[in-house]
């Protein structure tokens, strides 16, 4: 049986840039998605985490979700599956799931007290199976690992990366236990296929995406051995660069479908195409179009001037970010830059942002001012708090570890459990 299979993750619905909606891309998106389903004779949909930006997603993101699981039903997808990611809150995703389900839409939000359950069986419409799915959502750190009086750092490190493997080894035994009874059942191949959302070691990230490490310490990047040799293919999300991971083909991240940030504003998106024939999977990239221009630009004053007038000329509406480098001190940049766009009447060229290095700079040689917190990590404005208080370099490691524990809890409170 040909099983053809589309990867995707890191929708973020919902997700702003520096204040600006970005409703109508995902339109976009979602209706290109859609038309790909169609063309593609797309079997089997695999979003793999974040679908949503916020676990508090908006009415319209939430519209726009579920507008498009109903209409995949009608393109020929005979299932989709989505796992949570660290964005998603767990127990909106799987509030809707029984009634999803009657479209085949698969939803496991977080990690079930039964690793089993996480094991999903897609079968065609005349009953035979199509494949298996190791559904593995998001694995937070209270859904793997058991807190004891005393642990060292080291101690809570290793807890966390066994309950990971653990994890991953019993519901991919499970699912081969499985795969081995219908297999001499009905007398096929059935692919079997990993899903995960964390970081694998290895993969790349590009500076200003948002992502973010997933757990406290130095196992914010998973090894790839925590999947067992017997998945077929692997699909991951939680980075946005498209990428294989360890030198292995078979396990990769799509990468987001939209350009989450200006960092990843000339990267080509694309989503993972895979044609199974038996348990080998054929595996290539479908190019997502651009659906809303972004341009970052980095230089001093006149060399900003003049690409912004190079845009204006493209004639194509573009959200630009400004990095000011230049060695002049220019305290009424963006009305300099603004000066430069008199001739833009039709409102073509949005400046999202402008940030003045040069003035930030100099600043902060003085009295640490001008900076917002845009321009700050919450782990950089932690550190500047230690610098305040005068906290010694012995005492750091611990502090800034029990730091990132308390800042991680924050990110992933679930806001609709109740």
């Amino acid at each position: 049986m040909r099983l053809k299979v589309l990867h995707t993750s890191d929708w973020h619905l919902g997700r702003s840039l520096y204040g600006q909606r970005r409703y109508p891309e995902f339109d976009a998106l979602l209706t290109w998605m859609l038309d790909a389903l169609r063309t593609q004779q797309i079997d089997v949909l695999l979003i793999a985490g974040d679908i949503f930006d916020t676990t508090a997603p908006s009415n319209r993101a939430m519209q726009q979700y579920y507008q498009f699981l109903r209409q995949a039903a009608d393109t020929g997808c005979q299932h989709v599956v989505i796992i949570g990611g660290n964005h998603d809150s767990p127990t909106f995703l799987n509030a809707p799931r029984d009634i999803l389900k009657m479209l085949n839409v698969h939803v496991v939000g977080a990690a079930t007290e039964d690793p089993a359950q996480e094991v999903l069986r897609l079968d065609a419409k005349d009953g035979r199976p199509m494949a298996l799915v190791c559904a593995v959502p998001y694995l937070r750190d209270r859904d793997i690992r058991s807190a004891e009086a005393g642990e060292t750092i080291e101690d809570k490190e290793k807890k966390l990366l066994d309950g990971i493997r653990h994890h991953y080894k019993t519901v991919t035994d499970a699912a081969e236990n499985q795969r081995l009874y219908l297999e001499k059942q009905y007398q096929t191949q059935v692919p079997l296929i990993g899903m995960g959302h964390l970081w694998a070691a290895g993969g790349q990230k590009i500076e200003g995406d948002g992502v973010r490490d997933l757990y406290v310490g130095s196992l914010a990047h998973v090894s790839t051995d925590i999947f067992p040799a017997t998945l077929d293919y692997v699909a991951l999300g939680h980075l946005h660069v498209p990428q294989s991971v360890g030198g292995q083909a078979n396990i990769r991240y799509s990468g987001s479908p939209l350009a989450m940030g200006f960092g990843e504003a000339r990267q080509q998106k694309s989503v993972c195409l895979l044609a199974f024939e038996g348990r080998s999977p054929d595996i290539s990239q479908l190019d997502i179009p651009r659906f809303q221009r972004m341009r970052q630009l980095t230089g001093g004053l006149a060399s900003l001037q003049t690409e912004l007038q190079a845009l204006l000329e493209d004639g194509e509406p573009t959200w630009v970010e400004i990095i000011y480098t230049g060695d002049d001190v220019v305290p009424d940049l963006r009305e300099k830059l603004m000066a430069a766009l008199a001739d833009d009447s039709e409102g073509l060229l949005t400046l999202l942002r402008v940030k003045n290095q040069r003035i930030t700079s100099h600043t902060l040689q003085t009295q640490e001012t001008g900076q917002t917190l845009d321009d700050l990590s919450p782990q950089d404005v932690f550190m500047r708090c230690l610098d305040a208080h005068q906290i010694s370099d012995e005492q750091r490691p611990e502090l800034l570890h029990l730091y990132q524990s308390i800042l991680t809890d924050v990110q992933e409170a679930d806001t609709r459990s109740d």
